[in-house]
C-alpha cells in the first residue's frame, strides 16, 4: 500500500518560514519524481515545485528564490522549505509522486497539510 504522509504545516505570520516534509512508503522512492502542489479555497490545485529522480528542480515563478525543494532518498522523504511566506499562499499543500517509465504511469498523492499565513 502506497502512502505519502505530509507534515509541517501550520499557522505562520507573513514573512515567516515553514518546512514541509513528505514521507513515502510502498514505493521505490528514488525512482520517483516528487512534487509539492497547493490548493487554496475556491482555486485549482497548482504546482509549487518538483524534484526529479535525478535531482533536477523546477519551481513555480511565484515561489522562485523563496522556496526550496529537496529530497533524501535514504529517508524516503521530500522537503519543501518555504521562506518569506505571503498571506495569499494560504492553502492545503499536497505531496505528489510520479513514475513514468517504459510507458507505465504511476501517480500518488498525499492527504495534504494546511498552511495558513496570517497575522
Amino acid at each position: 500500500q502506497v502512502q505519502l504522509v505530509e507534515s509541517g504545516g501550520g499557522l505562520v505570520q507573513p514573512g515567516g518560514s515553514l518546512r514541509l516534509s513528505c514521507v513515502a512508503s510502498g514505493i521505490i522512492f528514488s525512482f520517483y519524481d516528487m512534487g509539492w502542489y497547493r490548493q487554496a479555497p475556491g482555486k485549482q490545485r497548482e504546482l509549487v515545485a518538483v524534484i526529479t529522480s535525478g535531482g533536477r528542480t523546477n519551481y513555480a515563478d511565484s515561489v522562485k528564490g523563496r522556496f526550496t525543494i529537496s529530497r533524501d532518498n535514504a529517508k524516503d522523504t521530500v522537503y519543501l522549505q518555504m521562506n518569506s511566506l505571503k498571506p495569499e499562499e494560504t492553502a492545503v499543500y499536497y505531496c505528489n509522486a510520479v513514475l513514468q517509465i517504459l510507458g507505465a504511469h504511476r501517480e500518488y498523492w498525499g492527504q495534504g497539510t494546511q498552511v495558513t499565513v496570517s497575522s
